[in-house]
């Protein structure tokens, strides 16, 4: 199940990529020596719960965005202001002095799960662990996931 999702994954990519660089954005088609994939801001990946979600949200640094969840998937475009919402929380968040991991040690069923790159540094952590200053992060994402953003 895993390998069909990340197999989706790759090719909702490959089509954005395709489309930014084609110039189906709206964007002029750029000569060959200039045309460039853009960077990737945050990777964020939420899996299980309560509800067993497996979503995941990639968004670039031109404001392209994807949005994989279970049941379907779509592309959005986030604007400058949010990009710069993104980028303040994530520095709100000291997302780049955090450890690389932080595991549950309650053992319990039911947790969500979460791994958010952002700027080359990639967390992972569960649900009853992660520190308070992710949660505004966490909570930035998920909206975006489910289109409640601000």
């Amino acid at each position: 199940m895993a390998e069909k999702w990340q197999a989706g994954l790759y090719l909702a990519l490959a089509i954005v990529l395709c489309s930014v660089s084609a110039g189906c954005l709206g964007e002029k088609n750029p000569s060959a020596s200039q045309q460039q994939a853009p960077a990737i801001l945050v990777d964020y990946y939420r899996n299980g719960g309560p509800a067993g979600v497996n979503d995941r949200l990639v968004v670039f640094g031109n404001g392209a965005a994807l949005i994989i969840t279970k049941n379907a998937s779509r592309s959005i475009t986030l604007n400058a202001t949010e990009l710069e919402r993104i980028t303040t929380i994530f520095d709100q968040a000291q997302f780049s002095t955090l450890q690389d991991n932080y595991p549950s040690h309650r053992g319990e069923n039911g947790l969500y799960q979460y791994s958010i790159s952002y700027q080359g540094k990639t967390v992972s952590m569960e649900e009853s662990a992660y520190p308070a200053l992710v949660g505004p992060v966490i909570n930035e994402l998920d909206q975006i996931v489910s289109g409640n953003r601000l």
